[in-house]
This record gives C-alpha cells, structure tokens and sequence, in this order.
C-alpha cells in the first residue's frame, strides 16, 4: 500500500474569459485579469505556508500564470500537465456560458459536445493521472494548478465516485482544496 499524498489543488485565478462568462474548457490563451493576478498571489501565499514539495500545473495559460505566482511564493520549479487540463467542451468554446445551459446535458457523464470530451473520460483521464501520481509520488505534499471541472474529478476519483457522482460545486478561482489520495 502506497503512502498517502496530500494534494493541494489550486483553482487558477479569473481568467478574461471568466470575467466576460464565456466557456473555456481547454481553450489554451485567455491569460488571467488583473484580479485573476491577485487570487493567485493570495493563493500562492496560503500555498507556501503549506509547504508543497511538488508543484504541478495544467498546461493551459490562466493555470500557468497562476502556477508562477506559487512557483515564486515556493520557490519551487513548475512541472506541466496536459492530464491537468479542464474538461474539453470543443465547438462550444468560446460561447457564452448562459447560452449553454439548454444545449450541454450537465446530468449525462457520457455526453460530449462535438470535438469535446465527457465527464466520463475527464475522471478517466484524471483517474490514470492520480494512479501514476501515486505510483510515483514526486513529494508528500503536491500542489496541483488545475481548473473547476478537473478538480471536481479529482474529489470524485479520491473518494472513489465514478464521473457520474462528481461533486456539484466548482471550487471558486484562487481557492485551495486540500485532500489525501494513494490511502
């Protein structure tokens, strides 16, 4: 039995895209806003008091910006993750959000719009992430700078809910999530 890892999943700050409700999913360049900026300062500085061994981030920009600023509160280097990425909603990225609640199926975990990924492969991609997580652990305590949708999997696949049970609440931006994994 592997030893457990405590996770530490930072939500990336606002990003532009936020601010004017459009639909990210794994749309690479919208950069964080100037208040995105100062939740991931505010975050970078609960992280270091947490002392991380590890930092891992999504590859996507506003997940990479955040990530700087708790390398630089660290002084831990930034690892990317591809397996970090949010949840791909492909042609309906880049739309506003509001428009999208007729349209995405949100209690289906096998739907997927065209060009995007279900929430089914989402855990299944964060699922084979956290097992390879655990199979070689970088650090007791890892951060990992990630996106709403991605963390919801994260919570689902530690307590061992499949993508149909995931929780309901996206975690705001610039927050911290704590959790054990490899138990």
């Amino acid at each position: 039995m592997a030893s457990p890892i405590t996770l530490l999943l930072v939500r990336h700050g606002q990003s532009e895209w936020n601010a004017q409700g459009l639909m990210q999913g794994q749309t690479a360049h919208p950069p964080l806003t100037a208040l995105g900026h100062s939740q991931a300062e505010l975050a970078a500085v609960e992280l270091a008091a947490l002392s991380p061994g590890a930092l891992i981030s999504s590859d996507l920009l506003r997940a990479v910006q955040t990530a700087e600023h708790c390398a630089a509160a660290t002084g831990l280097p930034v690892t990317t993750a591809a397996e970090l990425r949010e949840q791909g909603y492909g042609v309906l990225e880049g739309r506003p959000s509001r428009e999208l609640w007729d349209v995405v199926d949100w209690t289906d975990a096998s739907w997927a719009a065209e060009g995007g990924e279900s929430l089914a492969e989402l855990h299944g991609r964060v699922a084979a992430f956290l097992a390879q997580l655990c199979a070689e652990p970088p650090a007791d305590v890892v951060a990992l700078v990630t996106h709403g949708d991605t963390i919801r999997a994260v919570q689902a696949v530690a307590a061992g809910l499949g993508a149909d049970a995931m929780p309901a609440v996206t975690p705001p931006n610039g927050s911290i999530t704590r959790l054990e994994i490899c138990e």
